[in-house]
């Protein structure tokens, strides 16, 4: 449960270091879907993505409790970005997991933000392993990229979306590891808002999908979506529980309909999206027959792509994973 204390100091700590992001309401997607369309632009956040407001929060925690002796995380990219953000504010050492053949963009942001850059594994879930096995020799904390802190800090977007659009049907909420739709879900109880919270997965990383239909974390073999933000294998059990408790429905998308939407944003906005980031457009989109008429949030978790990749879509391409 978040409480409105919660809140207020997650927002203390995010606003001294980022103002809050805009969500607007574009005419041309809200003649593509027939819905008032309210974009959470998390792609203007200073990492471009919407992790940095839970690694604020979560490293200034630590700090407090005195938990400084460094941090280890694995990511495909965004979270690894937020932590060492966030952590060289708090003066805490940190070290990124990645696997092979990571994002070089990505990669060089992370190095950028002065964390130390481990390759291992070939997928995200396999990178994880790594940093876990890494932070029991080396001494160093492990950060998941779900935690409760983590919520706390990525719940301050969804106080924004809906106090800057106010009471909306419908928000669409890309799926990685959980913490963005469990933040949605959290400020939609505690504002006491009808709000139906519509999770999205894509077609090749639906373990979360598979898992709130079973109501329990349900693992899958592989997740080859180019959409790296949401390519996940292995759920996070917490964040199942209050997705099954606390979301309307979850959709899949698959890598065509996730490009399309990326091209339907940059026509529409002229914002760059990466792929988790055009998800929920994506799902609005495969759901306009049903959804037109409503008023709706879709939130851009984030616009970190390689230039090569977006060219790519740009040529009316789907990159490979």
């Amino acid at each position: 449960m978040l409480t409105h204390a919660d809140l207020e100091r997650a927002q203390s700590i995010v606003y001294a270091a980022m103002p809050p992001t805009p969500q607007y309401a574009w005419p041309l997607l809200a003649a593509a879907t027939q819905c008032e369309c309210w974009v959470k632009h998390e792609n203007h956040t200073p990492v471009g993505a919407f992790k940095v407001r839970g690694g604020l929060v979560h490293m200034r925690l630590r700090r407090e409790r005195g938990e400084t002796n460094g941090v280890i995380t694995a990511t495909r990219g965004n979270h690894g970005q937020s932590i060492p953000f966030a952590a060289g504010r708090e003066g805490i050492a940190s070290t990124v997991v990645v696997p092979k053949g990571n994002s070089l963009e990505k990669n060089e942001a992370m190095r950028a933000l002065g964390c130390s850059l481990i390759e291992a594994g070939s997928d995200f879930d396999e990178a994880r392993e790594t940093a876990m096995r890494l932070a029991r020799e080396q001494g160093l904390d492990m950060v998941a990229s779900f935690h409760p802190e983590l919520v706390m800090g990525v719940a301050t977007y969804a106080h924004e979306l809906f106090n800057g659009a106010g009471a909306l049907d419908a928000v669409y909420v890309p799926i990685g590891l959980g913490s963005g739709i469990c933040a949605v879900i959290a400020i939609r109880d505690l504002l006491g808002l009808r709000t139906k919270v519509i999770g999205v997965v894509a077609e090749r990383a639906n373990a979360y999908k598979l898992s709130v239909a079973e109501r329990r974390a349900v693992p899958t073999n592989s997740a080859l979506s180019f959409a790296d933000g949401m390519a996940v294998r292995v759920p996070n059990a917490d964040a199942v529980a209050i997705i099954a408790k606390g979301a309307d429905r979850i959709v899949e998308v698959s890598e065509d309909e996730i490009a399309d939407a990326m091209r339907l944003y940059y026509r529409a906005t002229h914002n760059v999206a990466e792929g988790a980031g055009a998800a929920a457009l994506a799902a609005l989109v495969k759901e306009q027959a049903q959804m037109k008429g409503q008023r709706v949030g879709l939130i851009l978790s984030g616009g970190n792509i390689d230039s090569s990749k977006f060219a790519q879509v740009l040529q009316g391409r789907t990159p490979l994973p």
